[in-house]
C-alpha cells in the first residue's frame, strides 16, 4: 500500500499521520479477511518521487518495510521494491480455459 501525498501532510512528511493512516487501512485489510502482516505499507510522495524509486530523505524515520507470508519473507525501503515482492498468483493449468464473452459476432 502506497500512502501518497505525504508532502501535503502537516507538518509535512509526518510519521504520526503515516501511522495513522496504516493503522485504519490494516484493520480494513484484516476485515475483509487479508492478513495485514502480509501487506507492505511505504508512505510516498508521488508528486515530488519521494520513496518511489529510492529511499527518500525528507522521511528518514521510515526504517522499510516488512512482510511475512507462507512463501517466506520480503523487505525493502521503497514503492518500487514493494511492487517487485509482490507474488503473482498460480494459474491453474490443469483446468479448462474460460473466456467471458461480451458479444456474439
Amino acid at each position: 500500500v502506497g500512502v501518497n501525498k505525504m508532502d501535503s501532510t502537516e507538518p509535512p512528511y509526518s510519521e504520526s499521520r503515516f501511522e495513522e493512516i496504516k493503522k485504519e487501512v490494516s484493520s480494513y485489510i484484516k476485515k475483509i479477511g487479508y492478513n495485514p502482516a502480509a501487506v507492505a505499507f511505504v508512505p510516498i510522495s508521488g508528486w515530488n518521487g519521494d520513496n518511489m524509486l529510492e529511499v527518500s530523505e525528507k522521511m528518514s524515520w521510515f526504517k522499510g518495510w516488512a512482510v511475512e507470508r507462507k512463501e517466506g519473507k520480503a523487505d525493502g525501503k521503497c514503492l518500487i521494491e514493494a511492487l517487485d515482492a509482490i507474488l503473482p498468483p498460480s494459474r491453474p493449468t490443469d483446468k479448462a480455459l474460460r473466456l467471458p464473452l461480451q458479444d456474439v459476432y
